[in-house]
């Protein structure tokens, strides 16, 4: 058997012998489930919690929710951010209102169409709310689920996001669906925490947890965005004198910060105007070694160099320092800067 095959049971087990008692959880109906859902995302329970009290006694009801002023929803939103959020209730308020006569929609495919409502959100609600049984995945889940399985795919690919809701609704007891999705929210709060090694000697799921045996839990799961890096084109002058070669240090500020490189410029510079920048710089070409195209890559930056290496006469600028074998050390080069000579 998988790990998901066998985590139900015990699983539950956990939940029910001393989960925490929150107020959403308190009282259930589908819209204190929306509000608290809607809600947690991108803030922590204990910051919601209070929101959640005040928001319910301003708006006991999806129709006291969509006759609120946009005025009064803000404010009682305010300090919580991603306002966006609000605006979706109140849309999506007006829109059950109107479409559904006040009545909340009782499958995941209706809640699933309301605006500002995802996959997550619609399968926490259709379970909880309704006892559906699908499941609701969220980067908590993910991360249970890629440690239980000892995934080390990218837990940000939809692919694996698809495979891994499959898997789960194929295992969600149908009898206590929403109890099963909380109980895997719980878990990922409580147990197999984010961003610091999980409590495994607290997980009900250790015994058949593959992440545990191989050791692995604590690396998992593997995040790799895939957002589209900025692009920063430079003209960089290895520059040599005498066995050494000219350096200039970084800004104390930044990437990189305080550390040398080779003298720089922003953009592509072609022969003659790479001739023009060193005589600005007060040094004379003796001997023009080599001209390339490199790439440097960093986790949110894109560099194209175009590299001239060049031997020169002259003192060049004041801020220059002149590096080589003997006192590199005194001049600590980032890799970006320092492949570059080495060829």
């Amino acid at each position: 058997m998988t790990p998901l095959q066998q985590i139900s049971a015990p699983l539950l087990a956990w939940y029910d012998a001393g989960h925490r008692s929150l107020p959403w959880r308190e009282i259930v109906s589908p819209y204190r489930t929306w509000v608290s859902e809607i809600m947690l995302q991108q803030t922590r329970v204990a910051a919601v919690i209070p929101y959640f009290q005040r928001f319910m006694a301003a708006f006991p009801s999806v129709e006291a929710l969509a006759a609120a002023e946009e005025g009064q929803l803000m404010a009682l939103w305010q300090g919580l951010g991603y306002y966006s959020r609000a605006r979706n209730l109140h849309k999506a308020a007006r829109d059950i209102v109107g479409n559904y006569a006040g009545v909340f929609p009782d499958n995941f495919a209706d809640i699933r169409k309301l605006p500002g409502i995802g996959d997550y959100t619609a399968g926490a609600i259709a379970s909880i709310a309704f006892g559906e049984a699908v499941p609701a995945v969220d980067g908590n889940v993910l991360r249970v689920v890629a440690r239980l399985t000892d995934c080390e795919e990218n837990i940000l690919s939809p692919a694996l996001r698809r495979r891994v809701t499959a898997e789960l609704q194929a295992v969600i007891p149908r009898d206590r669906s929403g109890d099963f999705n909380q109980a895997m929210m719980e878990l990922g709060a409580m147990v197999c925490l984010p961003n610091t090694p999980p409590r495994c000697e607290e997980c009900p799921c250790r015994a058949f947890c593959q992440g545990y045996e191989s050791g692995r839990a604590a690396s998992l799961p593997v995040r790799e965005k895939n957002a589209a890096k900025r692009r920063e084109t430079y003209t960089v002058f290895v520059l040599r004198r005498a066995g050494s070669e000219a350096v200039v240090q970084r800004s104390s500020q930044g990437l990189l910060a305080s550390l040398w490189e080779y003298p720089n410029v922003l953009g592509t510079l072609s022969e003659t105007e790479a001739a023009r920048q060193l005589s600005g710089w007060q040094v004379v070409p003796h001997k023009w070694l080599k001209k390339e195209k490199k790439r440097h890559i960093f986790t949110h930056i894109v560099w194209d160099m175009t590299v001239y290496t060049i031997e020169i006469t002259g003192d060049g600028c004041k801020e220059w320092c002149w590096r080589n074998h003997d006192n590199a050390a005194d001049y600590p080069m980032p890799t970006a800067f320092s492949k570059l000579s080495k060829h």
